[in-house]
């Protein structure tokens, strides 16, 4: 009990002391982790009376973290990469309905995939030193 208060409290001065670059990485790493309590809760049997309920809940939890990531980007800043980005968050959230509506694990597995190469991508440019990468976090965040 003592040691999941103290955990909550990392978590949330993980997130209040963040720079806009490492709270994407954070919404990222929240939806992958959405994801795969979806994809364990698909290996249930069927049995498992709860196994749809755990699988909507983890996918809808999924889906309004890639919702934020949607809001963020920055049009104004960003402009094409924006665009871009901006259908494919709607791509994943597309494929997450479905999944949640067919009860079909395929489409949770692909957007895992997909969503996992954006996140290592995007942790890799926060890696770098700022004069190696240009473009700075920022660029994708609404102000």
């Amino acid at each position: 009990m003592v040691a999941s208060s103290y955990a909550r409290v990392y978590r949330v001065n993980s997130i209040l002391t963040a720079t806009p670059g490492q709270l994407v990485l954070l919404l990222f790493d929240g939806a992958l982790a959405s994801m795969a309590a979806a994809k364990e809760a698909f290996e249930r049997p069927d049995s498992d009376l709860r196994r749809y309920e755990v699988i909507h809940r983890h996918l809808r939890k999924a889906q309004r973290i890639i919702s934020e990531l949607r809001h963020a980007l920055n049009f104004d800043v960003a402009g094409d990469f924006a665009s871009l980005m901006l259908r494919l968050y709607d791509y994943y959230n597309r494929r997450l309905q479905e999944a949640n509506l067919q009860k079909r694990v395929e489409p949770v597995i692909e957007v895992a995939g997909l969503l996992g190469e954006l996140r290592d991508a995007w942790a890799e440019m926060l890696r770098r030193p700022q004069a190696a990468a240009p473009v700075a976090p920022a660029l994708v965040l609404a102000q």
